[in-house]
């Protein structure tokens, strides 16, 4: 998805419709946090049987639903593509944030793809320039409660393995680097924190 600092591209944004659920049936036995490896074929399965699509803008307010946000982790040669979101990001509670991940709401007309590694593809190619071949596999569930963003969205953590390091940033990101799994840790603490709950993840499944 590509920002704009036109303020009439802001506003359709804000009022597209995208992909939400109501919490409650997302978490039906009580609300957990963290990510999660297992459930995500059950995941799936309550969001096509559940899913509405509402306005964006309403939604980032609404704590009962919960908006679906893939996020794409891209790994090569056990190095993992570290960006850090421009100052100017659309998403203000980001701004200047380190990210392990690429992620994007879902719209109405995305749907029409019947898998989520298609549209996965898709918006990884918006969001930065690579030339190689991609592998797709889930890597679990994502909520976390501990701030605002994490409040009103879902994460579907999807790790991206390439098999070439051609890759480089463009939309509203700063900069992106591939970078050791030390090297991540090292930046945790400006990390948002998706990233710091895939980076816990990934350290630990070493």
């Amino acid at each position: 998805m590509q920002p704009s600092t036109n303020p009439q591209t802001k506003k359709q944004i804000l009022n597209e419709l995208v992909l939400v659920v109501k919490t409650k049936y997302l978490f039906p036995n009580g609300i957990w946090q963290g990510l999660k490896a297992e459930n995500f074929e059950q995941y799936k399965h309550i969001i096509e049987h559940r899913k509405e699509f509402l306005p964006r803008y309403l939604m980032e307010q609404d704590q009962t639903y919960k908006q679906i946000i893939p996020y794409l982790v891209f790994t090569y040669n056990n190095k993992f593509f570290l960006m850090q979101r421009q100052a100017s990001a659309s998403e203000k509670r980001l701004q200047s944030k380190y990210s392990l991940g690429i992620g994007g709401h879902i719209r109405q007309e995305d749907m029409q793809q019947k898998s989520i590694f298609a549209w996965a593809q898709r918006e990884f190619h918006e969001e930065v320039d690579y030339q190689g071949n991609l592998t797709i596999k889930p890597l679990g569930i994502l909520n976390d409660d501990s701030n605002a963003v994490g409040k009103v969205h879902l994460g579907f953590v999807l790790l991206l393995h390439g098999d070439s390091d051609n890759i480089s940033i463009k939309s509203e990101l700063k900069s992106g680097k591939l970078e050791t799994l030390a090297a991540c840790i090292t930046a945790a603490n400006t990390m948002e924190s998706w990233s710091r709950l895939v980076l816990h993840h990934l350290k630990n499944s070493r």
